[in-house]
């Protein structure tokens, strides 16, 4: 169960980040800026060579980082090689993560998918790695049988769905079909999964399923990622608590 106490405060996406301040998100000075400002924390896992998890958003290394190429394809003993173009940071394992934030905040920890089988190399070690961490902490993806693996193999964490309207460019129309897009956007596949909160896209609230969600269910809804005024002020009406970027609620 999600401890609401804990969790319901405004969560910053992949930290405070700030590029014209040199603070890049998805890195420790992101994270300690949401910390001294007591947000909770939302970031990224993906795996690297051997199913090591690393706190990265993005598939390839192109975007941020010194050098190109599939994040999957590094070596934990190069990853110092690999360092943020701004700020020079390297790339944060989840055990450093854990180690930075030391149960100071909440953690909202989404596992990326590109909707393949489920590594379970890479679950189970991010299920060993929170399962003992000393703070609070929930996983979360949009992928569906990523969660259910996660059930499994950490019953005891607090897991959720991310969802929205799986329309418009970004929605992996490539490989979600639009029947299970359709069931995706409305939460229709989260039986096994047995959620304890669910996020859900801004633009695309309020729809009857987060509706039902909040108040039949009584489940938390964060919502994400809010950037805007009418962003923020559809969050307070029909969600729980935001997943907001670029300002200071």
């Amino acid at each position: 169960m999600l401890d609401r106490a804990a969790f319901l405060r405004p969560i910053a996406h992949r930290g405070l980040h700030d590029a014209k301040r040199g603070i890049i998100e998805n890195t420790g000075p992101a994270f300690d800026a949401a910390i001294a400002a007591g947000y909770g924390i939302e970031c990224d896992l993906r795996p690297i060579r051997g199913g090591v998890p690393v706190v990265f958003h993005d598939e390839t290394l192109n975007r941020l980082v010194d050098g190109r190429g599939p994040l999957s394809a590094v070596k934990e003993r190069d990853l110092g090689s690999h360092r943020y173009r701004v700020g020079g940071e390297t790339i944060l394992t989840l055990a450093g993560l854990l180690d930075l934030v030391g149960g100071r905040v909440p953690l909202l920890i989404e596992i990326k998918s590109e909707w393949d089988p489920p590594d379970r190399e890479f679950i189970a070690s991010i299920a060993r790695l929170v399962s003992e961490y000393r703070g609070p902490v929930a996983l979360m993806s949009f992928d569906p049988d990523v969660m259910i693996a996660v059930r499994s193999l950490a019953p005891d964490v607090p897991r959720g769905i991310v969802s929205g309207s799986y329309a418009g460019a970004g929605w992996w129309s490539r490989k979600i079909k639009r029947k299970r897009a359709t069931a995706l956007r409305g939460l229709l596949e989260s039986g096994p999964v047995a959620p304890d909160f669910y996020a859900y896209q801004v633009d695309a609230l309020p729809t009857p399923v987060t509706e039902y969600v909040r108040r039949v269910l009584g489940l938390p809804l964060f919502t994400w990622t809010v950037r805007t005024p009418k962003q923020r002020r559809i969050a307070e009406a029909h969600a729980d608590a935001m997943i907001f970027e670029g300002f200071h609620p």
